[in-house]
């Protein structure tokens, strides 16, 4: 019996460490998978959708549009008022079974802000008491436009700002897929900052062991005092108590990067020291002139410019109101289906409609200021807020080519520190120092390799931030760009 429980044992313990995988990944892999997996990568993309799905409607604004409408069938059994040859009303039964139908084309002038139509319709008309009988009306062709005069064209302001709301959410679209590598760059650095923390602390356990048992041994012979063998018990006890909480935030940390990037739960990550980039240094005449180019906030500045104008204009276009309509074709009437579409006659409306405000107490002109008084209000706020983007990317271009120099100085003191540390223990050993400076080697070591870890980490930070803000690749020197079509279909 013992010897089954000891093979399921065993079987169960392979089970469960078959089940956890340790994934090596690199930083290049994280970004990867956060641009493609990560829930804030999903939520950009439907973004896009939507300013796609609004920008071809708008598209379709512009082309001609066809439309049938009928009714099949009508009927009508009921009393109708009459007017007779003295002027006076009757009522009269009416009992008829009618049917329509009309089919138009229409397109938008987008020059003028019209329509024009061209129709085309038959109606059918069955009386069923009295003379019973058919009778059809056709309009085999009819030309239709309908102008404002002076109203504010939409068309024409909407082919300047659409066009710049999609390409503005074209941009943004981009830079918010680089300000997911720019999380997965901080998940990915806080999971390595708290792994090398774990492995310090392992090994500062190993040492503080080790130094423990030599303290001991060296206390028995009175080489060193009970004060100095009581302080390196109390670093022993101390370097357990960090190894704890430093593994208690690699799993916090773990967990986050894990869920970021959609991986699965019985996956144990393991990052890779990320290499540096070859790019020493960018220029900010180049780093602006990119910007102005492709980021969305110069596309964002000029769409709410041209709102800002397009609502004045509005609000004026509203002062006075000249609508003209006008058709012209042929219709013809008959018993016959065949013989309605013979001999037909001309059919002309020409309607000039004007609204005019008498009094209106200045509500219409008050509408104009209060629009233009927004709009110099909108010119103010993005002039500050370009003056604050351009100040914010001088900061952050001088902030990316100073961590340069920062990350080369961490790296060089990481370095000797991790050597100094090492001289101290072997010093120690020979009771050639105090526990005071092996204690405060040890510190020195541990706060440079992780000064080492933070200045990398911002130095990848600020490079996709520049790159979120350029959409332009310095290290590679090419444009970040996508297959939209392809991307918003997929």
């Amino acid at each position: 019996m013992k010897r089954y429980v000891l093979v399921i044992i065993l079987v169960f313990g392979g089970l469960v460490a078959w089940a956890d995988e340790v994934r090596k990944i690199t930083l290049d892999e994280a970004i990867l998978l956060a641009r493609s997996q990560s829930v804030d990568a999903a939520m950009a993309l439907n973004e896009l959708k939507s300013a796609y799905w609004e920008y071809r409607s708008y598209k379709a604004n512009l082309l001609p549009e066809v439309n049938f409408t009928a009714t099949l069938p009508s009927y009508n059994k009921r009393y109708s008022a009459y007017q007779q040859s003295d002027g006076s009303y009757t009522f009269v039964r009416n009992n008829n079974i009618g049917m329509s139908g009309e089919l138009s084309i229409t397109q938008n002038i987008w020059l003028t802000g019209g329509t024009l139509s061209l129709n085309t319709s038959l109606d059918f008309l069955r009386q069923v008491d009295g003379n019973v009988g058919n009778r059809y009306m056709s309009v085999p062709v009819a030309l239709t436009l309908n102008q404002p005069i002076f109203g504010v064209n939409s068309m024409k302001w909407n082919r300047k700002i659409e066009p710049l709301r999609y390409a503005e959410a074209r941009a943004r679209f981009l830079s918010e897929t680089e300000e997911v590598a720019m999380l997965a760059v901080q998940y990915f650095f806080n999971l390595l900052e708290t792994r090398e923390k774990v492995n310090i602390a392992k090994q500062n356990l190993a040492n503080a062991e080790k130094l423990y048992e030599v303290a001991q041994a060296k206390r028995k012979m009175g080489q060193i005092s009970e004060n100095d063998l009581l302080q390196i018990e109390l670093n022993t006890l101390t370097a357990r108590q960090s190894l704890t909480s430093n593994e208690s935030s690699m799993k916090n940390a773990m967990f986050q990067l894990r869920s970021f990037l959609d991986i699965e739960e019985n996956v144990e990550i393991e990052p890779l020291m990320p290499e540096e980039i070859s790019l020493d240094a960018v220029n900010y005449d180049e780093v602006r002139t990119k910007a102005m180019y492709s980021n969305a906030h110069a596309k964002n500045i000029r769409r709410r410019q041209l709102e800002a104008d397009y609502a004045v204009a509005k609000a004026k276009g509203n002062l006075r109101k000249v609508n003209l309509f006008a058709q012209i074709g042929y219709t013809g009437t008959n018993n016959q289906l065949a013989e309605s579409y013979r001999g037909l006659k001309d059919n002309q409306v020409v309607e000039i409609g004007i609204s005019i405000p008498i009094l209106d107490w200045g509500k219409r002109k008050g509408q104009v200021k209060v629009a233009q008084s927004n709009r110099e209000v909108v010119q103010s706020r993005l002039k500050k807020e370009s003056i604050d983007f351009y100040q914010n990317l001088f900061i952050l271009v001088e902030r990316f080519n100073n961590q340069r120099e920062q990350l080369n100085l961490a790296q060089r003191a990481d370095e000797i520190a991790q050597r100094r540390y090492n001289t101290n223990v072997q010093t120690f050993m020979v009771g050639k120092i105090s526990t005071l400076d092996l204690n405060d080697s040890q510190e020195n070591k541990d706060a440079a390799r992780q000064e080492y870890i933070n200045a990398l980490f911002y130095y990848w930070y600020y490079y996709y931030q520049i790159r979120s803000i350029t959409l332009w690749d310095f290290a590679g020197n090419y444009s970040i760009d996508a297959d939209f079509e392809k991307i918003v279909k997929s």
